[in-house]
């Protein structure tokens, strides 16, 4: 897990530095996990391709759906706002899902209400501090926040898609059409996808290596044996994680005033979902 959080933790201040396209680092992204996966489905889970049906194709590509919207609402925000309120507004998607649950008529503990409490006002403490930098770090922070609740409903389709399928046949499914829909994005706005500086390449390889290796990858594999509430209180640690990095590859200092609510979101969230069990929500949600 410790691996995991500075992986993730890395991924927001190295993409900071990246001079090619976002949307280019979201196709390559996913078209290598997808291709890092597809050799483990086809030689490990043959009888999962026999088990795939439409409805379970069309959840998996929801997700992807989903998954690309987000990454097009959160990457360019790293370079609208500062990389500590991006990455903590990113993370309220707990909040969003918890909200989805409760609209599906599921009762929420008290607990999770006084964090949504909390996460609020750390967005609108932000948001204030930011609304007096620039109009633009209060887009970005608007993106940012976007871009958590489109990771809501990456997560809760990608739930409802592994009801019935393997990690890897859901992943090649999800992986493939986000790089596919990000990949038409970048036609409509003539954004490239290739010809880039050795740097940058550097920058998508190192950035694919911490996100999803070292990251998400590792988050999985220690699922099973600490459960969700861990490992989704473990991931807040992105959010001061990445604002230490930043200090360090970016010398980027956010303001003051916006430390608070980078905390109270960080708080909010954790109390959250360590009140609302996150896996009970999705589950209700979907």
């Amino acid at each position: 897990m410790s691996l995991a959080v500075v992986g993730i933790s890395l991924s927001a201040p190295l993409t900071t530095l990246l001079a090619a396209p976002v949307l280019a680092l979201a196709f390559w992204r996913n078209a290598a996990g997808a291709a890092v996966l597809l050799p483990v489905l086809l030689m490990r889970e043959r009888r999962a391709l026999a088990g795939l049906g439409a409805a379970d194709l069309r959840t998996s590509a929801l997700a992807g759906l989903f998954l690309a919207a987000h990454f097009a609402a959160w990457l360019p925000s790293l370079s609208m706002t500062t990389v500590a309120a991006s990455t903590a507004l990113v993370t309220t998607t707990p909040v969003w899902t918890a909200l989805v649950a409760r609209a599906s008529g599921v009762r929420l503990p008290a607990a999770v209400w006084w964090g949504l409490v909390l996460a609020v006002a750390g967005v609108v403490l932000i948001a204030g501090v930011d609304v007096r930098v620039s109009l633009r770090a209060l887009a970005g922070d608007g993106l940012a926040l976007l871009g958590a609740i489109c990771a809501a409903g990456y997560v809760l389709a990608g739930a409802r898609a592994r009801q019935r399928l393997s990690t890897s046949a859901y992943a090649v499914v999800c992986y493939s059409t986000c790089a596919v829909v990000v990949a038409l994005a970048a036609a409509v706005v003539g954004d490239p996808l290739v010809g880039f500086t050795a740097r940058d390449w550097l920058l998508i390889a190192a950035i694919t290596v911490c996100a999803q290796l070292f990251g998400h990858t590792l988050l999985n594999l220690v699922l099973s044996a600490v459960g969700p509430t861990v490992v989704s209180l473990v991931v807040l640690l992105e959010v001061p994680g990445a604002l230490l990095f930043a200090l360090v590859l970016l010398q980027q200092v956010p303001p003051l005033l916006a430390l608070p609510g980078v905390a109270l979101v960080v708080a909010g969230v954790a109390l959250v979902v360590r009140a609302g069990r996150p896996s009970t929500l999705v589950e209700a949600a979907t």
